[in-house]
């Protein structure tokens, strides 16, 4: 890792080595902004011919690029088998990933999330995981046996009314959106309890959200470290609302992280308590060459920029590796992705953006 300092505070800039596995489709909430790993909803396209993949259907459950991103396949549960770990030793040693995080989906609907953990492990990964909290409370302690490291919990409400606003009209119940916040809380307490570490993510779209986020740092487990994720549809409105909670709670910067050749930053704030907040946003990273000539490549168009790389199974028995999830037309079958030119582009692109923010600090 390299540090720097600027605007008075060190600027840590290490290289991103994160691989991200969509290991279920399966999801007990309808949010209605999920873009679900770019992948279309399986339950609701099975019979779709490829290409024609609807972005809601009778589930209720939607992926929001999916009529526009050109994906072609569809999302089946990873198998926890030797191939998936013989995917990820593949992986590991052509681009140097260290840590591997489980998305879905919601992971903890995979039957054997434990085991996929434990094969992860065993591949040499440090092993992370996205959850909204369903089945934690079940599934997590064979998890951390396994050697789950941590658990980034999504936080879409902090009361049932805020959940039940972004769900599906027809689930839109204040008894269920109860039920599942309490599910989500049992979970984060399991966490603590099998010393797993957890956190929140907790996207702001303007001032309106702030009694949320203060919420959720005054009520919930203090021992959760919180994330703050600004809303790239609501600019400098989100931005500002950000910064305006963290003066609300006499934040203090104490460093800035940026991770070398993916689009994710961070800056750690340090609240009057001692308790940890994070401020995370997305800076302007694209891939040279493969994003150059893409129609989303612009300031509005483009949500995440280059993310990182993903992992998918599809329901012929075959694995993808996938780039972005606007352009999942991008995604090679991972025998095809080790020996091309993206898998060189991508390093390329991280060594580059190492040391030329490395090279600041000299300066």
């Amino acid at each position: 890792m390299t540090a720097m300092n600027i605007t008075g505070i060190p600027v840590h800039v290490e290289k991103d080595t994160t691989l991200r596995v969509k290991i279920v489709d399966a999801c007990g909430l309808t949010c209605t902004f999920c873009h679900n790993e770019g992948t279309p909803v399986t339950v609701d396209n099975r019979k779709q011919p490829l290409g024609e993949f609807t972005t809601a259907g009778a589930s209720g459950r939607v992926s929001i690029y999916a009529a526009t991103n050109g994906a072609g396949f569809l999302p089946a549960a990873v198998p926890a088998d030797d191939e998936f770990g013989n995917v990820l030793a593949a992986l590991r040693d052509a681009l140097g990933f260290t840590e591997v995080h489980l998305t879905g989906g919601e992971p903890t609907l995979h039957s054997s999330v434990a085991k996929l953990t434990s094969l992860a492990t065993h591949a040499g990964y440090r092993v992370g995981m996205t959850s909204n909290g369903e089945h934690g409370e079940r599934v997590l302690p064979d998890c951390a046996a396994a050697g789950l490291d941590r658990v980034n919990f999504s936080i879409f409400g902090t009361t049932p009314t805020e959940l039940a606003e972004v769900q599906h009209a027809r689930y839109r119940n204040a008894k269920l959106a109860e039920r599942k916040i309490a599910t989500l809380k049992r979970s984060i307490a399991t966490c603590e309890e099998h010393e797993v570490k957890a956190s929140a993510n907790i996207v702001v779209l303007d001032h309106s959200h702030a009694p949320r986020v203060h919420r959720l740092l005054d009520e919930y487990s203090p021992h959760l470290s919180v994330r703050l994720l600004n809303s790239l549809d609501h600019g400098s409105a989100s931005i500002e609302a950000i910064e305006r909670i963290l003066a609300e709670r006499g934040a203090v910067a104490e460093a800035h992280h940026i991770t070398a050749g993916v689009s994710g930053t961070r800056t750690a704030y340090r609240l009057p308590d001692g308790r940890r907040v994070f401020f995370k946003q997305i800076r302007r990273v694209r891939l040279p060459e493969t994003c150059a000539g893409c129609r989303f490549n612009n300031d509005t168009d483009c949500q995440e920029g280059f993310y990182g790389i993903r992992l998918y199974y599809d329901r012929t028995g075959r694995y993808h590796v996938g780039v972005c999830i606007q352009r999942m037309d991008l995604c090679l079958p991972v025998e095809e992705f080790l020996t091309s030119s993206l898998r060189e582009e991508i390093l390329d692109l991280r060594e580059a953006e190492y040391h030329r923010l490395a090279a600041r600090r000299a300066g």
